[in-house]
């Protein structure tokens, strides 16, 4: 598996990739209007243009035979919390396709997402993660980040409880 910063010109393999991802994981949860709404908005080949093109976000593709398997997506915190700091850093998805998972590719998505958050030193890192989601909650504790508040995601009308996690700097 290699792992690159993706390109503006990988804007519609995220896209699709996103879609995949975000579908296999959480796509059983939610009527199919409320999921596509989610999708066609969420992962917009535009979106993710923007997205791409932007110098304070980084998105990281996962990749095996030339092929993305996997993506991840860092930038400035925006999640709804009180003790939000300007220059807190955000790791904001973290997807690898169903048939990828539980070979160690995660970890390594994530160590390079984390490097590139942590590029100019020691600060608050914040992530947002399904109540539901036991998995990503325990691999998340095991790299410091512990639960600090919650929020609702909305998937069309659907609404998620989301849990925040932080982890302090240093």
């Amino acid at each position: 598996m290699t792992i690159r910063r993706a390109t503006v010109e990988d804007a519609a393999t995220l896209s699709a990739l996103a879609c995949r991802t975000f579908t296999e994981t959480f796509g059983h949860l939610y009527p199919p209007e409320d999921l596509a709404e989610f999708l066609e908005d969420a992962y917009a080949v535009d979106k993710q243009r923007v997205i791409l093109s932007h110098p304070d976000y980084a998105v990281f593709l996962a990749e095996e035979d030339g092929v993305a398997i996997g993506h991840s997506a860092a930038g400035p915190c925006g999640l709804p919390h009180d003790d939000l700091a300007p220059g807190d850093g955000e790791l904001k998805r973290l997807y690898l396709l169903a048939t990828h998972q539980n070979g160690g590719r995660g970890s390594r998505l994530f160590d390079a997402t984390m490097a590139w958050l942590l590029r100019d030193g020691p600060r608050t890192l914040w992530i947002g993660v399904w109540s539901e989601n036991f998995g990503a909650q325990r691999f998340y504790a095991r790299h410091g980040f512990t639960q600090v508040g919650t929020y609702e995601f909305p998937v069309g009308k659907t609404r998620d409880l989301e849990f925040i996690l932080r982890r302090p700097a240093g």
